[in-house]
């Protein structure tokens, strides 16, 4: 099998959350160059897509339903929903979290991202190929020190998408979950530079990883070539990841 057609995703219609970001965009540009029609949600629609976005507050989950049928009806269809929507939150020791903090982190990576889940699988045929792509994070396996909520959020994420995979196994519905370390975003831009550093030497290969690895990434999981995994999380760690 050659790797155009491994990669194929035309006729692969797609929501992605989180599209205004850097990975989200770059997953989004990656699907869309490989043949998928694509459309992305965000707090505020992206220029770039202009005609392809949809403005949704995934903490609303009214909100995503509404949006999720709409989009459908858009597309004709889905089989692919990427959940790239998310924040780091505080960066600093547990004890000085206040509540607000700690559930608006939860609200937007774990909650955010099942009320995506939730409304996506309303229209996903069940002996289509579909495929969930969640992103969480190695944080969600190793828990970052000064990262609780976020860590917390993330391992949320990798226990959903491995009970739903399993849960949807002897469908053709999979799901996905993508563990990055650092990645080169703007979310690094919400952590303190003592958390970064101390985050970055922990990766063997001594760099931070790009949004377009996530995206070749995401699209491989997605493609006719990933055909034997479900309800699995995939390290992007540069070499950190240990389990």
């Amino acid at each position: 099998m050659t790797a155009a057609t491994t990669f194929d995703l035309t006729g692969r219609r797609a929501v992605i959350t989180g599209g205004g970001g850097c990975i989200g965009a770059a997953v989004a540009e990656r699907m869309a160059a490989l043949g998928a029609d694509v459309e992305v949600w965000d707090l505020k629609a992206p220029d770039e897509w202009a005609t392809r976005s949809r403005i949704v507050d995934v903490t609303d989950a009214e909100a995503v339903h509404r949006a999720m049928d709409a989009a459908a009806a858009k597309l004709g269809g889905l089989d692919v929903l990427v959940c790239a929507a998310g924040i780091t939150g505080p960066t600093r020791p547990a004890s000085t979290y206040s509540a607000a903090e700690w559930r608006r982190v939860l609200d937007i990576n774990l909650d955010g991202t099942f009320y995506c889940v939730n409304a996506a699988l309303r229209h996903m045929e069940p002996d289509r190929r579909s495929d969930i792509v969640c992103l969480a994070s190695i944080a969600g396996k190793d828990g970052n020190p000064g990262m609780a909520a976020y860590s917390a959020a993330k391992a949320g994420v990798i226990a959903m998408v491995k009970s739903i995979g399993r849960e949807l196994a002897l469908t053709q519905i999979r799901t996905h979950a993508i563990a990055p370390a650092l990645i080169e975003t703007g979310l690094l831009e919400q952590m303190d530079a003592a958390t970064v550093a101390a985050n970055l030497a922990k990766i063997p290969m001594g760099r931070a990883g790009t949004p377009g690895e996530v995206a070749e990434l995401a699209a491989w999981l997605m493609s006719s070539g990933c055909s034997f995994t479900t309800g699995a999380v995939h390290d992007l760690s540069g070499g950190r990841a240990t389990y």
